[in-house]
Formats: C-alpha cells, sequence, structure tokens
C-alpha cells in the first residue's frame, strides 16, 4: 500500500513532532538537549594495554593506580601480567608486554631490547628514586655503631649465623628473581657471610620486623622507595662508594649500588599506536611518598589493589588529572 505525503500533512508533522519533544522536557524528560557528552567521549580508543607487574609491592602501586586511572577515565583493557623482570623485558619481542611501569637500570636489558632488536623505547621517569643497599635494624645501628663502617662487619659475623649460613654469617637476599649484587660483593670484599634468600620482599620485610622487634641480629638487602622504611626505619651501611662503571663487571663488583632515577620503558609497537594510554603512561610522574602511600595499603592495611588505587586518586587529583593531558 502507498501512502501519499501532502505538503499539509508534513506541516502537521512537524509542529506534533515539536510539541512532543517540548512536552517530554517539560516533563523531566531524560532528553537534555545540551547535555555533556560522557567523559570518555573525547577520548581516542583506548583498545588493550598488557601491563608488566614485577614481584614488589612499590611496582604494585604503580601498576594499580595506572589501571585504575586507564580502565576509568580512558576506557582501557588493562591485562596485568605478575611476571619477573627478565621475562618483562623478553615481553617486548613477543608482543605479549607493552608497558613496565618502573625499571631499575637495566643497561643490559636496554641495550639488547632498545638499541639492537628496537622492540622498545624509554618512556621517561616515574619521579620516583631508588636506592638500594645493605641495612640493618635500627636497634642494632643504636647499639654497635661502628657496624656501619663495613670494615667492620667480619668483627660482627658470627653473632649473624644461622641453620642455613653455617659457620658464616646469613645476609639475607629477598626474591631471588631481583638482580642483586651481593654474593659478588661477600666475596670481592672479604667478608665471613653467604647470601641467604628469603624468597619474597614479604619474606624479607617480616625479617627486619621480627628483628627489631626482638632484637635479631639481621642483615640484608633492602631498597627505597618501600612503605616499610615508614615503619622501620631500618639503617644503611654504605659500602665503597660507586662510580659509573664500578659494577660494570658483575663478578668483580666491589662497589656499592648505584643510585637510580627509576624510568618507565615501553614496546615500540605501543609507542606508536596512538593509544591514550601511551600518553598516561609518558605522563606518569609522581614521588616516594605517593607511592608508598599506595604501597602501604595494599600490603599493610590489605586493600586490594583497586581499593587502594581509587583511594588515592580520589585524594590526588592535583596529581594524576596532568597525567591525562593529550589524552
Amino acid at each position: 500500500m502507498r501512502f501519499v505525503i501532502t505538503t499539509a500533512t508534513r506541516v502537521r508533522a512537524v509542529a506534533l513532532l515539536s510539541a512532543g519533544l517540548l512536552a517530554l522536557t517539560g516533563c523531566g524528560s531524560k532528553i537534555k538537549p545540551n547535555a555533556e557528552p560522557a567523559a570518555s567521549a573525547s577520548h581516542k580508543p583506548c583498545g588493550t594495554v598488557n601491563l608488566a607487574v614485577n614481584p614488589w609491592v612499590g611496582y604494585e602501586a604503580d601498576a594499580a593506580v595506572i589501571s585504575y586511572i586507564a580502565k576509568e577515565k580512558l576506557g582501557c583493557t588493562v591485562v596485568s601480567k605478575n611476571i619477573t623482570e627478565q621475562v618483562s623485558w623478553e615481553g617486548f619481542a613477543t608482543g605479549a608486554v607493552d608497558v613496565i611501569l618502573e625499571n631499575w637500570g637495566h643497561d643490559d636489558l636496554k641495550k639488547t631490547y632498545i638499541d639492537q632488536q628496537k622492540v622498545a623505547q624509554e618512556a621517561g621517569e616515574t619521579g620516583n628514586k631508588g636506592t638500594i643497599g645493605w641495612y640493618i635494624p635500627p636497634w642494632l645501628a643504636k647499639e654497635h655503631p661502628d657496624i656501619l663502617d663495613w670494615h667492620n662487619l667480619n668483627k660482627y659475623a658470627a653473632q649473624f649465623k644461622t641453620s642455613e649460613s653455617g659457620n658464616q654469617g646469613a645476609f639475607l637476599d629477598g626474591d631471588p628473581s631481583y638482580v642483586t649484587n651481593d654474593v659478588a660483593l661477600v666475596k670481592n670484599l672479604n667478608l665471613n657471610f653467604k647470601v641467604i634468600f628469603t624468597g619474597s620482599e614479604d619474606a624479607l620485610i617480616q625479617a627486619f620486623k621480627t628483628a627489631e622487634a626482638q632484637k635479631k641480629w639481621v642483615i640484608g638487602y633492602f631498597y627505597e622507595p618501600q612503605w616499610f622504611l615508614s615503619e622501620v626505619k631500618l639503617v644503611h651501611i654504605p659500602l665503597p662508594p660507586y662510580t659509573p662503571g664500578c659494577d660494570a663487571d658483575a663478578q668483580k663488583v666491589a662497589c656499592d649500588y648505584q643510585p637510580y632515577d627509576l624510568d618507565k620503558i615501553v614496546s615500540t609497537k605501543f609507542a606508536g599506536s596512538g593509544s591514550p594510554a601511551m600518553t598516561l603512561v609518558k605522563n606518569f610522574k609522581w614521588t616516594n611518598d605517593h607511592q608508598n602511600d599506595v604501597a602501604r595499603d595494599i600490603a599493610e592495611n590489605k586493600l586490594s589493589d583497586e581499593a587502594a588505587a581509587k583511594k588515592w586518586v580520589d585524594a590526588h587529583p592535583d596529581v594524576w588529572q596532568s597525567w591525562l593531558q593529550g589524552t
């Protein structure tokens, strides 16, 4: 059946439609002529971001906040991958990893994956200042201040003995995947200690916490930023000063750890993808205190990563809003 629409009919239809829209607006309709677009409407499509999460809570704090903002503000799908540092870098070549949010040096890996294979790029500093070194509990530094001179460590080696270290003092390391110089340092500084791996960051923290509470003799590897240092102020034992190149040969290291300006690494493919998440990662910059706040909520206050991130994001819009510029 055909309908013939006359000019008069068109005029009446337009009039009825206009009246209907006005009635809807007047009756509290959800139709708003000048409604603001959704927050994500101005952003480019984000897609999926493959984010490496390395096994220490400071990195977990970085990842929690970036993941939360990427999902909530940019509409990204974030796939978090709990993997070690070495495996993270290997993921750039396979396409399994787009982002490393907290890189501690690794000039050798930069040479391989950035300079030679060209599958990764630097994406700027995080703002965090990284310190690695040898630490003891505060009570020990107070009662035996001469132990802060590393030359005196052998004098006290017997006090640090454990069932695992035999006749030597026990020097505690954390997760076996962490890159450390401690075995070489003990040997090259002629110290009567044996490096013992506690197995994880949590176990290392617990060892120091117990040592301070019960006045036990403990010495080990530790680092900043780390939320635990605001609870137990571990004391750093300076080793022979670091100079550029003194740690070039891993077997001959006899100097302290390098101080780090922590940085971010991204895959070359992700860097050129146009994803707003790349801009977010590039702009991401905060302080040791910021990271420690989130890390403490995760590790000590037992908040989920998402809850810890939301808490920080809600409290610090002045910090993270600048990370979205250009997205």
